[in-house]
């Protein structure tokens, strides 16, 4: 049966559709906003952004000229409570508004902990739009979750969720999997910042910031790393090798070093260059004769490696579906347990002692993936803590920077969830 009539029953079962709040009316919330309400049996109840206009804009969009807007906890609990839609600046209190299901789109790691932490404890089920904030936290996120009796999943529609479907499509069918990754959207300019890519991020109607942390690869080593994370599957190596690639050339490409391609071992993820974007994939080989007569037989190319290719990921088209899947099947599409890569930082430019770093898609650092245990060993400071990190050293360019080497933002809730999750025992696999 399909989630659609799943939702529609579900609806029916409780009486109403399932209220959801997004935090955040960005590109990304927009439209996530604009497709969940299309899906039977859920209705954004609630917008939150610090920007009315963007809460506005997306109501809009969904047909909704007089939504209520207000800072008030109590105005806004009657009108959800009276099924009238809402809009607010405010988040503080999200966690005690009559909201089933919390959709988290800043893409800020810290506001994110923030709904994100909150709401689980109030036991409400929360899907983000936010890696960042996951492959830094996620594992005591997901433990909360858990010790909560609620859901907490990382959105369908982002390359790591698509990636992990063809891996567990793979491993289903009892394929090794040599190699996972994605295609890289966007040309790499890894000293890139928000001046450099404005001209081209205001063509394409987005924020400079969030296509600085394409162009300077944060974000491909973020989803990479989240993918690392949910499948068990290591990096194969501090960066990844990042070649270039094409549909037909992945399987020849992402083979290992002594039949041609650029792997020292099998079992890997890594990313590429090239038209593969902006799919995902999977390099699989078997070890039965038959089999791989049959996948040559099917048209897969010679072996003895194969690709399993998706050429898409929607993003927040498809985000949806992971609030859908939460709902009737509460499952969570994408989660870690503990982590086995991170997301480190790197400096894009000298820096001195007292500068104050700005984050992912800045001017300062920008995120490189990383081996868990190198990074632990290393005492190598994950990107996701680094905002408003305050640099008690001089250090070039280029480097990946400690915790010797800044002083983090002692007020972030992220950093101290961290540190919990870190002591807790939840941060990297045994």
């Amino acid at each position: 049966m399909s989630y659609s009539s799943r939702l529609e029953a579900h609806a029916k079962s409780i009486g109403r559709d399932t209220k959801i709040a997004i935090v955040g009316a960005g590109q990304m919330g927009h439209g996530f906003g604009c497709q969940v309400d299309r899906m039977p049996g859920l209705t954004v109840s609630l917008v939150i952004d610090i920007d009315p206009a963007r809460i506005t804009a997306l109501y809009l969009d969904l047909g909704e000229a007089n939504p209520v807007i207000s800072d008030d906890k109590n105005e806004i609990t009657q009108a959800l409570v009276a099924g009238k839609r809402v809009g607010t600046t405010v988040s503080s209190f999200l966690s005690e508004l009559p909201i089933d299901f919390v959709v988290e789109a800043t893409g800020v790691p810290e506001i994110g902990a923030q709904i994100t932490y909150s709401c689980l404890k109030a036991k409400m089920d929360v899907a983000v739009l936010n890696v960042e904030m996951d492959v830094t936290i996620g594992p005591l996120l997901h433990k909360t979750a858990v010790d909560n009796g609620v859901i907490y999943t990382v959105c369908h529609g982002d390359e790591p969720i698509e990636a992990k479907v063809l891996v567990d499509y793979a491993r289903d069918l009892n394929f090794e999997v040599v190699a996972a990754g994605k295609g890289k959207n966007n040309p790499f300019e890894p000293l890139s910042n928000p001046d450099s890519v404005r001209e081209r991020a205001t063509a394409k109607n987005m924020n400079p910031k969030m296509l600085c942390s394409f162009t300077d690869g944060s974000k491909t080593m973020t989803e990479m790393v989240a993918l690392a994370n949910t499948t068990g599957i290591p990096l194969s190596k501090r960066g990844m090798y990042g070649p270039a690639a094409t549909v037909k050339t992945l399987n020849n490409v992402f083979a290992l070093k002594e039949d041609g391609g650029v792997l020292d071992k099998a079992g890997v993820i890594d990313y590429c260059t090239g038209d593969v974007a902006p799919g995902v994939f999977v390099i699989v080989r078997s070890d039965s004769k038959y089999i791989n007569h049959e996948m040559t037989y099917l048209g897969m190319g010679p072996g003895p490696y194969f690709t399993l290719y998706r050429p898409y990921h929607l993003a927040s088209v498809e985000a949806p579906m992971s609030v859908a899947r939460a709902v009737v099947d509460r499952e969570s599409s994408l989660f870690a347990t503990s982590l086995i890569a991170e997301v480190v930082t790197m400096s894009k430019k000298d820096l001195v002692a007292g500068e104050k770093i700005d984050g992912i898609g800045g001017f300062t650092v920008r995120g490189y993936a990383d081996i868990a245990a190198d990074a632990r060993a290393e005492n190598l400071v994950p990107i996701g803590l680094i905002q408003n990190a305050i640099m008690k050293r001089d250090v070039p360019v280029g480097t990946l920077l400690t915790y010797d080497d800044v002083e983090l933002d002692k007020n972030s809730l992220i950093v101290a969830l961290r540190k919990e999750q870190d002591e807790m025992g939840l941060t990297y696999a045994s």
